[in-house]
């Protein structure tokens, strides 16, 4: 099959009431965008890598963070800040160490649906 047949779609109606259901059922513009503001995130391998960090490790430190990754402890801090603007780390201080961790389950559950998928035998 040519791909230029897989790519068309030869039949334009599904139906009326099904396409009005579809729309009705859209989430709203802002919601959709900010979905895709959260999953560009993880589009960058660093910021994978500080996630599995802390998914093995519950709670790391920057320094701890900085020799694991092998990156040096500011451009640790600047994805860290992302993650943390993002809702997807959380901090707490003990003295002058801040440690880092994820902020609740579900990213947990994110990254290891998406480890899943990209590990499994089709």
């Amino acid at each position: 099959m040519k791909k230029e047949e897989t790519d068309v779609c030869k039949n334009n109606v599904i139906g009326d009431i099904r396409i009005n259901e579809l729309r009705k059922n859209l989430p709203e513009d802002e919601l959709l965008f900010d979905i895709a503001e959260f999953f560009k995130i993880f589009g960058d391998s660093t910021r994978i890598k500080i996630i599995n960090a802390l998914f093995c490790e519950n709670e790391l430190c920057v320094c701890d963070l900085s020799v694991i990754i092998g990156i040096s402890q500011s451009a640790v801090s600047h994805q860290l800040r992302i993650l943390r603007q993002s809702k997807l780390v959380k901090y707490r201080k003990e003295g002058k160490t801040v440690f880092y961790s994820l902020d609740d389950e579900h990213i947990k559950q994110i990254y290891n649906l998406a480890k899943e998928h990209i590990t499994e035998e089709k």
